[in-house]
């Protein structure tokens, strides 16, 4: 894979991907199978994007023919299905500007992408697949915090096996806290999973295997608790303190606390380019072709924003095949696109 930048130097391609995570990189293959050579450019100096950034490990429920695969599998196995189109891959800094080319008068030929670093990249298409833009986690709103975490606070899970035989505190009450409960189930000495009200956003039926687990005695629900209290000494845990909103207290004797509060997102430079957001700061696209307001640039993925959009991986993918296929007559106006399916047409190199 080139992840290299080399300072001032620009390169051109048929269609530049911002965003290295699962739609960017499924965007790649879309992209080969018309024939666009692709670039593709992350902030972040790995592809991957949050699967392989903050839950490697995590197991991933809703992959179509995939009963279940962890997150770093599924960016290993996205990479390898890109690979033959042989993409560029400009990792470790983010976009900075994005400004039009117009050689001949006031036609939209492309776009110029400036680089932190010093490289540029010149692109006849856009897509932006940027998740939710740049994100890092919601720490926890406690005193003392900092002492603990990377050592025994975490709001990434890296490997499964580091929290072997721990007494895991699990907070939170979204898809991670509950895939994580449901992950470490068998792995942990003892786990207690901690929400503040009895309900979940998460799958239900991930939410029912928890239940199951919990009346089994994998687990115990601590319900209706919040995070009041850490104990320890040189960063290691001792105890963890939780409490009601009516002042009800409990003392947990647990080794690690894994929070899943959400993220914190920040589109960063893409909200100055001009594009329309909605009042989430997602971008608003057609949905049958996934076009921006701007020409030749497309949104795919978490960051685009539709009328009935669900946030999904495998509609991301879906939206990746949708703007490949718009950019096709953009990109070739006199030359007809007869869609073939992959299985009578074939990858190249296979």
């Amino acid at each position: 894979m080139d992840t290299h930048t080399n300072a001032h130097t620009e390169t051109s391609t048929d269609v530049a991907i911002i965003g290295a995570g699962p739609v960017g990189l499924f965007s790649v293959f879309e992209c080969g199978m018309l024939g666009f050579r692709s670039t593709v450019i992350d902030v972040l100096d790995t592809a991957g994007g949050q699967c392989a950034a903050l839950y490697p490990e995590k197991p991933i429920y809703d992959i179509p023919g995939y009963p279940t695969v962890m997150a770093m599998e599924l960016i290993d196995r996205l990479l390898e299905q890109a690979a033959p189109f042989k993409p560029v891959y400009r990792l470790g800094h983010p976009v900075l500007r994005m400004t039009p080319i117009r050689p001949r008068g006031t036609t939209n030929d492309g776009w110029r992408l400036e680089i932190a670093g010093g490289h540029a990249v010149e692109a006849r298409a856009v897509i932006i697949a940027g998740g939710t833009g740049a994100f890092g986690p919601v720490r926890l709103p406690l005193a003392g915090v900092e002492r603990f975490e990377g050592k025994s606070v975490f709001y990434v899970v890296r490997r499964k096996a580091d929290l072997a035989g721990k007494r895991v505190v699990i907070a939170g009450g979204g898809d991670s806290a509950v895939d994580w409960a449901l992950a470490l189930a068998g792995i942990a000495a003892k786990m207690w999973v901690v929400h503040r009200r009895d309900k979940f956003r998460a799958a239900p039926e991930s939410v029912r295997k928890m239940h199951e687990l919990a009346a089994s005695g994998a687990l115990e629900m601590v319900i209706p608790y919040q995070l009041a209290g850490l104990e320890g000494q040189g960063g290691h845990l001792s105890a963890v303190k939780v409490a009601t909103l009516d002042g009800e207290e409990r003392t947990l004797d647990a080794d690690v606390v894994l929070a899943f509060f959400g993220l914190v997102n920040n589109l960063g430079p893409i909200a100055e380019w001009g594009i329309t957001l909605d009042q989430q700061k997602h971008i608003f696209v057609n949905p049958a072709t996934c076009a921006t307001n701007l020409p030749r640039v497309f949104a795919v993925g978490d960051i685009a924003a539709y009328p009935g959009k669900l946030k999904l991986i495998l509609s991301g993918f879906a939206e990746a095949a949708q703007a490949a296929h718009a950019i096709h007559p953009i990109l070739h106006p006199d030359k007809a696109l007869h869609f073939e399916y992959s299985t009578s047409k074939g990858v190249p190199g296979k």
